[in-house]
């Protein structure tokens, strides 16, 4: 009777994660390093939190509650405590500041970088594994830390090479938003679940459109509307008046991103413009003089005045400090669906336009976004810490900046390959290696089996590297090595049509002295501006 093979173990990644490659990664690398040099020379310090905090400490303020377990990947410790992966950076700061409030100075200004899970269900473009790049100030009640932080956010994507005109940084505040839905019933603690619920719709105008939105506030929406199939969504349960009034004062604004665009673009540092909807009303106000206009229709004491106040505020110190409405602007359309921010939210916008893969125009939109949010820290003092911050969303603008780079932007080029010819002597090609690392080129021995000269050259060709090194016994005898130029043999062998041609030239080919391998070897890789290091030690 046969034997029953084994089953062979599917190799599948989970649904929301993926793998990353050596050229994504080596992207990232160098974003994180131009980020962090911003945020210090703002005068911001580096700080690590676990990916692992109690789950009482990272509360409850996802934007999408509706989904398992809260959004929040959960499991329980051997002392029958409850743990859960972080879900952004900012939760996990609060808890480090109030653990070491008496030894830390303030305002504390720090930055984290790292990887933060969400367990919500995936999609195109949504992923439950994501990292964020973060900076916060704890400490400073004034909104200058929050002016400080916009103007950092427009720097910091400047540095990334996004030119300016190409993005927005965006400003409102959570005060004015409690002021609106006061104004249309939704005021006192018994609607603040409701004022949530608004609030995360609206903030999903750019994933669903205005119909979506009109949904969500109301009954609620399916994930695929027209059949009414799917996920179903409960919406806020407006009435008709309450959706008219919010859609007039925030989606008929939202509606003309592009207008706005334009105008920013154009914008002179002085603000002296504002826009108008299709529908005749004033946008919200961009400048110093229409927020002042907007202060006088509300009493003091009024959520909506405070906000409009503090709004002012920052229009003054950023215009002050030489940033115009062309790189940071007063923007209702700003909800931000988190539930901790209590004054000031910004978002950062790419306002460029690219192709998506059926040639048709899309923008990539916010790429990253943060707040004022004054009592996260209180959460474990019993007393209001006011805090502010901005985080970037790495792996989306990472994606965004793909789009800029010039489409002849040098190649990634691999490690030089010393290929192996005799199995005996893999310790002098080692040492070969050795002689090219230590001068800082990227080098490595070919590890595989040796017997297949072809196969090495085509293992070259797949690791795109920029030269090989060959030494058979003659060589080695002579004291010379070959070294084969494959970007410039690529280009020569495009020119060669005869087999027998090929064998004979060897194009790009050449020998040198062993002692000059390493100066061989750099003279091809400056020949074609492929980077390499400095010597090591």
């Amino acid at each position: 009777m046969a034997k029953d093979k084994p089953s062979k173990l599917k190799a599948r990644s989970p649904r929301g994660f993926a793998d990353r490659g050596p050229a994504e990664l080596a992207a990232t690398r160098t974003m994180l390093e131009t980020i962090r040099k911003v945020y210090e020379l703002y005068g911001f310090e580096a700080l690590e939190t676990p990916f692992v905090e109690y789950t009482d400490a990272l509360g409850k303020f996802l934007p999408d509650q509706d989904r398992p377990n809260e959004g929040v990947f959960s499991f329980q410790d051997d002392d029958d405590q409850w743990l859960s992966l972080r879900y952004d950076l900012t939760a996990p700061l609060a808890r480090h500041v109030a653990e070491n409030f008496q030894d830390i100075a303030k305002p504390f200004r720090s930055y984290r970088a790292g990887w933060v899970f969400r367990n919500e269900k995936p999609g195109p473009g949504r992923f439950r594994q994501f990292m964020q790049f973060d900076a916060d100030t704890v400490g400073a009640p004034t909104v200058a830390a929050d002016a400080e932080i916009c103007m950092m956010a427009a720097d910091t994507l400047e540095a990334l090479g996004i030119p300016r005109g190409d993005y927005v940084i965006k400003v409102n505040n959570r005060k004015v938003l409690d002021g609106v839905l006061e104004a249309i019933g939704l005021g006192g603690d018994e609607n603040a679940g409701r004022r949530l619920t608004v609030l995360r719709a609206i903030d999903k105008f750019d994933k669903v459109g205005v119909e979506g939105v009109r949904d969500l506030l109301g009954e609620g929406r399916w994930e695929n509307p027209e059949a009414k199939s799917g996920d179903f969504t409960k919406g806020a349960g407006l009435d008709e008046r309450q959706i008219n009034s919010l859609e007039l004062f925030y989606l008929g604004y939202a509606q003309h991103p592009q207008e706005l665009f334009m105008v920013a673009r154009d914008a002179a540092a002085d603000d002296d413009y504002s826009v108008l909807t299709d529908n005749g009303l004033t946008a919200f106000p961009s400048n110093s003089l229409q927020l002042a206009t907007y202060l006088e229709r509300f009493p003091e004491g009024h959520p909506a005045h405070e906000g409009f106040k503090e709004l002012k505020a920052i229009s003054d110190l950023v215009r002050a400090a030489g940033y115009g409405t062309n790189r940071i602007r007063m923007d209702v359309s700003v909800v931000r669906g988190l539930e901790y921010y209590t004054g000031p939210v910004f978002e950062a916008e790419l306002t460029f336009e690219v192709k998506d893969e059926k040639d048709r125009p899309v923008r990539f939109g916010s790429v990253g976004g943060g707040g004022r949010y004054d009592g996260l820290v209180g959460r474990f003092r019993g007393e209001a810490v006011p805090a502010t911050g901005f985080s970037i969303g790495v792996s989306r603008l990472a994606s965004a900046l793909s789009y800029l780079k010039e489409k002849d932007a040098a190649p990634d080029y691999g490690p030089v390959v010393v290929v192996v010819m005799d199995r005996d002597q893999s310790a002098h090609y080692m040492k070969l290696v050795g002689m090219l690392r230590q001068a800082g080129i990227r080098a490595e021995m070919y590890l595989g089996n040796p017997k297949n000269l072809g196969n090495q050259f085509k293992y070259a060709d797949r690791r795109n590297s920029p030269c090989v090194v060959i030494q058979g016994s003659d060589e080695r005898q002579a004291g010379t090595v070959q070294i084969k130029d494959l970007i410039e043999g690529a280009k020569a062998a495009a020119a060669i049509t005869d087999n027998t041609e090929w064998r004979e030239s060897r194009p790009a080919q050449f020998a040198c002295a062993e002692a000059e391998l390493v100066a061989k070897v750099r003279e091809v890789l400056d020949h074609h501006g492929v980077p390499h290091g400095a010597a090591l030690g």
